[in-house]
């Protein structure tokens, strides 16, 4: 995934960017391990195949979630985070620690790889 790396310093520092993004953020239990969290928009047609591509990740290591949020639906969340664009992935450690962050439809294989940085 080519993007940004870490929490908070790669939102530029803005307040109220969250250090660690839990079940009550995300709508959904993180994964043991780490998570794969997609930012989406309804009519978003590369969120589709980054649905894919996030789920056939995620189903490929044990402990490690894949979660979609409504960009839409959680508007707070996403000025929080900084999120200007569907789809918007984030690599989240077991911690629910930010250590990786692309937008636009990723590849699978730099999806692996920037999981291999969360576990």
């Amino acid at each position: 995934m080519q993007g940004e790396r870490g929490g908070p310093a790669a939102d530029g520092g803005r307040p109220g960017a969250a250090d660690r993004l839990g079940a009550a953020d995300l709508g959904a239990e993180p994964g043991e391990r780490a998570s794969l969290v997609q930012f989406s928009s309804a009519f978003c047609q590369p969120c589709r195949a980054t649905r894919r591509i996030l789920a056939e990740v995620a189903g490929m290591v044990d402990g490690v979630a894949h979660i979609e949020v409504d960009a839409e639906r959680n508007l707070g969340l996403v000025r929080a985070l900084g999120i200007e664009k569907t789809p918007t992935v984030l690599v989240l450690d077991a911690a629910g620690r930010i250590v990786r962050r692309a937008a636009g439809m990723p590849r699978k294989a730099d999806v692996i790889a920037a999981l291999g940085e969360a576990v």
